[in-house]
């Protein structure tokens, strides 16, 4: 075999077709030769790979595009058909599973309510379970008599810190009462899942920001910041340094030395605060009184009509001044976000995120430039994410796409093990890729 170095001639072909694959799926159709400028391949070598990809199936034609005075360009794009993806979020409230195709079309999902969720009784079992029924689901819905080399893997967005071992993926999920939970090796020794299938376990937040970068209110940043609001918090921080994302544990920050304690065990933490959980305790506390039976949503939605009631309605002073108080607390968070990190944009997801924005970001935004250092302050950006609730299994299932692009779609054989894929080079090229071309 020939080489260039350390790299193979097989290696130059795995780069030059993930190239392709890259450039038509995030801004195809194109025509062959925009497509070589945008890949920096020769029209040669675009044309070799593209028609290796049509002959994979992977790629298509999509109509023509007509030129002043010369022959039309026939256009080509990704085949949306010929993969599917799953994304899982396990949330602390339920588990949801989503199917894709490689557009990203959602083609099916499930749902399953986690009971006791905040709680020390995460049930590690349950949650396994409720992930491998989902999967199982959402495949049946497609068909379970698809071709399964179609199946590019799953990915999965968990609470917790991620810790990959030998033996698999860890997760250690202080809050939730996870204590190195072997994850993988759980759904992996269920014997659920096909030995070949690739397996994605990432820290949710990061699958959130993950999302949001690719394609969200992230698009064009150099640097980014993207807040997962919901039970508790978290967040992901995307720099030139990391440009693939890295999930960053934020709500542990102390906010207050000897302040309320936190479901970590600590005391003062910002999740102790500005959690969804939280400020519905802290509601409670101070004289609030949610639905009888209310799950997180629906008090939270109660809270906010009370603190912000429609129709020239009496506001209710409690309410308000706990939403009040969580802005400020949140605010107060983000700053030290923008101090360490000067992000160009901050934006703020997670469904408790998602649902109190509307009516509170605005306060937030005025914290947080109330607390941060001026000069990084007048630089940052701060909104709401724009991929609503399914971010995070949307950017769960961006794990198994980002590792088929590495492996410039080449699928794994459905009759050995699948090898680790440089994912992560793919998706730090994306970025890479994204921010040049705003």
């Amino acid at each position: 075999m020939a080489t260039q170095g350390k790299r193979t001639v097989r290696d130059l072909r795995r780069e030059s077709r993930s190239a392709v694959l890259q450039r038509l799926y995030f801004d195809g159709p194109m025509s062959r030769l925009a497509l070589g400028s945008a890949a920096g391949l020769s029209s040669g070598s675009v044309s070799n790979v593209v028609a290796e990809l049509m002959a994979d199936g992977l790629v298509e034609e999509a109509g023509s595009l007509g030129t002043d005075g010369g022959r039309p360009r026939t256009l080509v794009r990704v085949a949306a058909g010929r993969g599917r993806l799953v994304g899982v979020d396990v949330g602390e409230t339920r588990v949801r599973v989503e199917l894709f195709d490689l557009s990203m079309s959602e083609l099916a999902r499930t749902e399953r309510v986690l009971p006791g969720h905040g709680s020390r009784s995460y049930d590690v079992e349950l949650v396994a379970g409720h992930i491998l029924d989902g999967v199982a689901e959402v495949l049946g819905a497609d068909g379970g008599a698809r071709d399964p080399g179609e199946l590019l893997g799953v990915g999965i967005g968990v609470p917790g810190i991620v810790e990959r071992t030998a033996a698999g993926t860890v997760v250690h999920g202080q809050t939730v009462g996870w204590d190195a939970v072997p994850l993988e090796a759980l759904l992996r020794g269920s014997g659920r899942l096909p030995s070949h299938m690739p397996l994605f376990i990432e820290n949710g937040a990061r699958t959130l920001g993950q999302a949001e970068m690719w394609f969200g209110g992230g698009r064009g940043a150099r640097n980014a910041v993207v807040v997962l609001f919901g039970s508790g918090v978290g967040a992901c921080v995307v720099t030139d340094e990391v440009e693939q994302g890295r999930a960053v544990e934020w709500g542990h920050l102390t906010v207050r030395v000897r302040g309320r304690r936190c479901r970590c065990g600590a005391r003062g933490c910002l999740e102790a605060y500005a959690g969804a959980e939280a400020l519905l305790a802290r509601w409670r506390e101070a004289g609030g009184e949610p639905p009888p039976g209310a799950d997180e949503e629906a008090a939270l939605t109660a809270l906010l009509s009370a603190a912000r009631p429609g129709d020239g309605g009496e506001a209710d002073p409690v309410a308000a001044r706990v939403l009040a108080e969580t802005a400020e607390y949140l605010g107060a968070g983000l700053a030290d976000l923008v101090n360490l990190f000067q992000p160009e944009r901050i934006l703020v997801g997670g469904w408790a995120g998602l649902q109190l924005g509307p009516a509170f970001l605005e306060s937030v935004r005025d914290h947080t430039l109330a607390h941060a250092l001026r000069h990084p302050a007048g630089r940052v950006g701060i909104a709401l994410g724009r991929l609503g609730p399914d971010a995070v299994t949307v950017g769960a299932a961006i794990l198994p796409l980002a590792a088929f692009f590495a492996r410039g779609g080449r699928r794994v054989p459905v009759d050995s093990p699948a090898p680790v894929p440089a994912w992560r080079a793919a998706l730090g090229g994306r970025l890479a890729g994204q921010r040049g071309g705003g």
